[in-house]
């Protein structure tokens, strides 16, 4: 299959960067235009060299490599299905279980189960696959908006905690993964991974010292800024707010040249004070526009020359656009690409397009790709239907990357090389073209979720759960909850989780407030790690509130959707609204509003293992 450029290690007198670039076009060229005959041999290699791996054995795929075979045998399934092959290698088992190469670390993903994060199996030569395809991402880049290499990109980048599993496995997010790697630490000479941020201030365990120190070596670089970003627009609109709060001591530092006292990391101090000097000019600067009335347009004019803003805004993310917007007079908003904790997918091939057009182009390098058509039923919540289980006709019936319809919804299934088989990843994705043989995908969703602000994701069983759990403080007062919806407002910043509760009072004893705070803690307790750590560690997440409706609001919900073309007879109350006059209406017809009073508890790793840090 064809091979990926490789980086050169270091600035040489030959150094071609048009060259490099054209090299890397042609690498996505050539799997594209080869995508089937890709897709079969890393399904070939996936397969001979697990041959011997307990998980495939004991399906009975007696070394097979064909697909035919692998289709027939290996079923289709969900992260529920290996757990307990998962927990087996998180207590200490080395035996080849999953993949015949050691498992170096569990890659914890922001999807949950049981209210935990899932641990993703990785092995060390996946660094290199996702170091792949960020290589790709700025020659495409170049295509459309050339210049970028004589600058730099602001980039927020952050580690999260991680834990040991009790057999002493690392479990972390991917990107930190990546970030401590030495893919990232020591990467090789690239123009385009220069950043105004020391990989000292990335790497900085402490949120607050890791973006004021970002933010800082950002401000004083702020003519070589050519694009800035972060990963999540939510995590972008957070440096913007910090800015807004902390903007006299980041201009006091650059005025004197020195670091406030605040940032006690020593590593992160030093590697500032190389870049840092007095310019009192430019702290100037920086306060005039910074004590200006309307922050409107603050990323052009702050940072001049910017280009471009990079962050994900498809999927629950599009709610960040406005706000985007209005910090940066509107400059292309790009996403680039398209990556989990199980695999990394693929890149967006034309990323000054809208954000409601971007697609995804797959590598087929990356991994092995099936896709599971899905239906939408109509209604007012136009939800989508995917089957939790699939019969032995559904699980063959699975289509092949290069064998998808245009306009399909399909849900991702992918083979890696780390170990998952025929794994259900839970994205809705829809065929929106094709590059060459090599589909394109618009992301439409993830299943089954209702509620989601940051990397948290909150779906309807557990948000019932949760509420279920909260509605017993109200029963010594003699009320039950009649009904309920929930919202994501992000219009605070950080975004929240918002309740809509209507209440049946049967009681003539008053409720107290504290008894509705305690009800927001309880369902904030009740949700899962990724959520409590967005809410105590990260803060990327505000306190959850409840807001009570005067009754009879959700028969006024109901007329409207009706009025609106949905079923009375297949009508139900939707446990997470988005559209803008719901909301209104809802909020139009609050009584009181109650805000959890603290922060639930979380720590990092499972519930079951010791905090092992």
């Amino acid at each position: 299959m064809p091979e990926a450029p490789k980086n050169t290690l270091k600035p040489t007198a030959d150094y071609n960067l048009e060259l490099k670039n054209k090299k890397t076009l042609q690498f996505i060229e050539d799997v594209t235009s080869n995508a089937d005959e890709v897709q079969k041999k890393v399904l070939e290699e996936i397969l001979s060299r697990n041959a011997h791996v307990e998980y495939l054995q004991t399906r009975g795929l007696n070394g097979h490599t064909d697909r035919e075979t692998f289709k027939k045998t290996m079923p289709v399934i969900t992260y529920e299905d290996i757990q307990p092959h998962i927990d087996r290698i998180a207590n200490g088992d080395t035996s080849p279980i999953l993949s015949s190469n050691p498992i170096s670390e569990f890659l914890t993903s922001s999807g949950t189960s049981g209210g935990e994060r899932k641990l993703m199996p990785t092995i060390e030569e996946e660094l290199g696959r996702r170091s792949l395809l960020y290589s790709l991402l700025m020659p495409v880049m170049s295509q459309f908006v050339p210049g970028l290499d004589k600058g730099k990109g602001m980039y927020f980048l952050f580690i999260k905690s991680e834990a040991k599993t009790p057999g002493g496995l690392v479990a972390r997010p991917v990107l930190t993964s990546y970030y401590k790697s030495i893919h990232f630490k020591d990467r090789p000479y690239d123009p385009y991974t220069n950043y105004t941020s020391p990989n000292e201030t990335i790497l900085c365990p402490d949120s607050y010292q890791s973006m004021y120190s970002q933010m800082l070596c950002g401000l004083w670089q702020h003519k070589e800024v050519l694009r800035v970003g972060a990963v999540f627009a939510s995590g972008f609109i957070r440096a913007i707010k910090f800015l807004e709060k902390h903007w006299r001591l980041l201009c006091n530092d650059i005025r004197t040249g020195t670091i406030d006292s605040q940032i006690t990391d020593q590593s992160v101090r030093e590697a500032v004070m190389k870049i840092l000097k007095p310019d009192p000019k430019l702290a100037d600067f920086i306060e005039a526009e910074c004590s200006k009335d309307s922050w409107q347009g603050i990323i052009t004019r702050l940072w001049p020359n910017t280009k471009y803003v990079d962050v994900i805004v498809t999927g629950t993310m599009s709610q960040y656009i406005p706000t985007l917007d209005y910090y940066s007079n509107g400059l292309p908003l790009v996403c680039t690409m398209y990556a989990s904790s199980e695999c990394y997918f693929g890149v967006n091939l034309n990323p000054l397009c809208k954000p409601s057009e971007v697609s995804y182009t797959l590598v087929p390098t990356m991994a092995y790709f099936e896709f599971l058509p899905v239906q939408r039923n109509n209604g007012v919540t136009s939800s989508i239907s995917v089957p939790k289980t699939l019969n032995e006709k559904e699980q063959q019936e699975l289509v092949d990357l290069v064998d998808v319809k245009l306009g399909q919804e399909y849900e991702l299934v992918v083979t890696t090389y780390s170990g998952l088989y025929r794994y259900r990843v839970g994205d809705v994705l829809r065929v929106a073209g094709f590059k060459n043989n090599a589909p394109q995908f618009n992301f439409i969703c993830r299943k089954n979720v209702v509620l989601c602000i940051d990397s948290d994701k909150t779906d309807e069983v557990e948000l019932q759960n949760a509420v279920k759990n909260a509605v017993n403080h109200l029963l010594p007062f003699g009320a039950t909850l009649a009904e309920y919806t929930s919202y994501a407002d992000t219009t605070t910043i950080p975004g929240h989780y918002v309740l809509y509760w209507e209440l049946s009072l049967n009681g003539n004893t008053p409720i107290p407030p504290s008894v509705f705070e305690d009800c927001c803690l309880t369902i904030e307790e009740s949700l899962n790690s990724v959520y409590r750590q967005g809410r105590v560690c990260d803060k990327s997440i505000g306190p959850l509130e409840i807001k009570v409706v005067e009754p009879g609001t959700f028969d006024k919900l109901m007329d409207y959707a009706i009025s609106l073309g949905a079923s009375i007879n297949q009508y139900k109350t939707p446990r997470c609204v988005k559209f803008a006059p719901i909301v209104e209406l809802l909020n139009s017809r609050a009584v009181s509003s109650y805000f959890s009073p603290k922060c639930p508890k979380w720590f990092p790793g499972h519930k079951q293992w010791s905090n092992n840090n």
